[in-house]
């Protein structure tokens, strides 16, 4: 029996990153849970649509699981299971574990992700969730990811995130998320389990795609992104160039070079869009015409403008 759990959470890590080269491509969507409807994912059926087929799996709230992503998808879910509060409330780390592990299940979800605020006032909350989670959700051999979140009050360093990171993976987190910083190989060596960077806010493509390099380059299997793919003006080229570095070993020059290509061709496509053809046998307007009334005065409106 046991053989058998092992064996179904490694087929669904596998999923999520892909064996052939050990990297993986995420693109986060879950910012929603707390930020309410973000800058450019206010629809986030649109959002999702156009980028679903281009990454490895999708980091979800069950709400907009639900709601907005095609049940005919065969990209892997990463369920956010933890919440509680708002960018409004008083403490964003006082979070509690909000999904069980049946409605998981039944999303088929193929790992469950929840934050950790080390260091934070609800720190021992956060921490021992993780370690609960992991219990119950090896019970059905589904793998779960460690987010640690970090704060104004906390650190993003090497020190800090070698904390975390292995904190998460000692509570028996499958793969942790977290941020990049410098000496980042440090953070990766102290860290037991597979680590992928998140991309963090908006920042020029150009930077976002030198932050996926160094990431890869420094030992992590892939990143984790949403605000730099979904707020950039071309989505769709963004997520291709990202997954060229990932995926493609590609450098940060090829990478650019891809998406201004992809961004060229794209405009292209729009201004040689065709114009809706002329159609002879369109019907007119069946509205009767206002009769000529002799009597009717002019409108001012036809005078000329003066000069």
């Amino acid at each position: 029996m046991r053989r058998e759990l092992d064996w179904g959470l490694k087929n669904r890590i596998s999923s999520i990153i892909k064996p052939q080269n050990n990297r993986a491509l995420m693109l986060a969507v879950d910012h929603g849970y707390f930020l309410g409807p973000t800058e450019k994912l206010e629809n986030p059926t649109k959002v999702i649509a156009p980028l679903l087929k281009h990454c490895d799996s999708l980091m979800v709230t069950r709400g907009v699981q639900r709601a907005c992503v095609s049940p005919t998808t065969d990209t892997p879910m990463v369920l956010r299971v933890s919440g509680g509060s708002s960018i409004i409330g008083e403490d964003l780390s006082q979070e509690n574990i909000t999904v069980s592990i049946e409605d998981a299940i039944r999303l088929n979800a193929s790992a469950l992700a929840m934050s950790i605020f080390v260091g934070s006032k609800y720190e021992y909350q956060t921490i021992a969730n993780l370690g609960k989670l992991v219990s119950e959700a090896e019970k059905y051999g589904l793998p779960v990811l460690a987010v640690t979140a970090v704060g104004k009050e906390l650190g993003k360093d090497a020190r800090y995130l070698s904390l975390a990171c292995r904190v998460a993976a000692e509570q028996g987190a499958h793969i942790v998320k977290t941020y990049y910083c410098d000496n980042f190989e440090k953070v990766v060596q102290s860290c037991p389990v597979p680590i992928i960077v998140a991309g963090g806010k908006k920042i020029p493509e150009r930077d976002a795609l030198q932050l996926t390099y160094n990431a890869i380059k420094g030992g992590a299997v892939g990143v984790d992104m949403g605000r730099n793919i979904w707020q950039s003006e071309h989505p769709v080229s963004m997520i291709k160039a990202v997954r060229a570095i990932v995926h493609g070993n590609q450098n940060v020059d090829q990478a650019y070079k891809l998406y201004k290509k992809l961004v060229s061709e794209e405009s292209k496509k729009k201004s040689n869009s065709p114009k809706k053809p002329f159609n002879p046998n369109q019907k007119k307007s069946n509205s009767p015409k206002k009769p000529f009334n002799p009597n009717q005065k002019k409108s001012n409106n036809s005078k000329p403008l003066k000069k």
